[in-house]
């Protein structure tokens, strides 16, 4: 089931998301249900909070570019990350520009990590590792913020947050379009 993404401004975006504790079915629903929503958001990244729920669970469609950097991951499809933790960032960071799925039609460069590791749960909560650099980094990155309450754009400068703050405004107010279901 495809369910609305929640905007910039929506309270549960900046709550920051709770371990799951425990395999269930509504958790493996909800898995399901975030990827079929990223899909036909035509996103490569969605986080929990940003379809209404606390749960720290991200999905990512990065099999291709992770098979393109020799990591054996054995995902054909999209990835699921239960209780990520980036547990190492190069100090090399690397520029560029991001969107988001609850900001749409604003895009921004950000400075990030350029390799990290992060360990989590799959969707069968077995314990994985995972060492990657470019945008696998990058996406892995922005969702993990999203499960901290923490936007790309808290990640720009002072003078470009100002100079987008009425667009955030109406975004938070509801007065956006977009090619996906939005919850307002």
């Amino acid at each position: 089931m495809i369910l609305p993404i929640r905007l910039y401004g929506d309270p549960v975006l900046r709550c920051g998301a709770e371990d799951v504790v425990g395999d269930s079915a509504s958790v493996q629903q909800l898995i399901d249900n975030m990827i079929e929503t990223m899909r036909g958001a035509s996103g490569i990244g969605l986080a929990a909070p940003q379809v209404g729920r606390t749960e720290r669970i991200f999905v990512a469609d990065l099999a291709a570019e992770i098979q393109h950097e020799h990591v054996s991951e054995g995902a054909l499809g999209p990835m699921t990350f239960i209780n990520p933790e980036i547990v190492r960032e190069s100090e090399e960071e690397s520029e560029f520009e991001e969107g988001c799925l609850s900001i749409p039609d604003i895009c921004e460069t950000v400075k990030r990590s350029e390799r990290i590791r992060v360990t989590y749960l799959d969707r069968h909560f077995r314990p994985q590792e995972l060492d990657v650099g470019g945008l696998p980094a990058r996406v892995i990155q922005h969702e993990v913020d999203h499960l901290e309450g923490i936007f790309f754009v808290d990640r720009i400068s002072e003078f470009r947050r100002r100079l987008l703050r009425r667009k955030l405004r109406e975004i938070a107010h509801g007065k956006v379009e977009a090619d996906y279901a939005l919850y307002r």
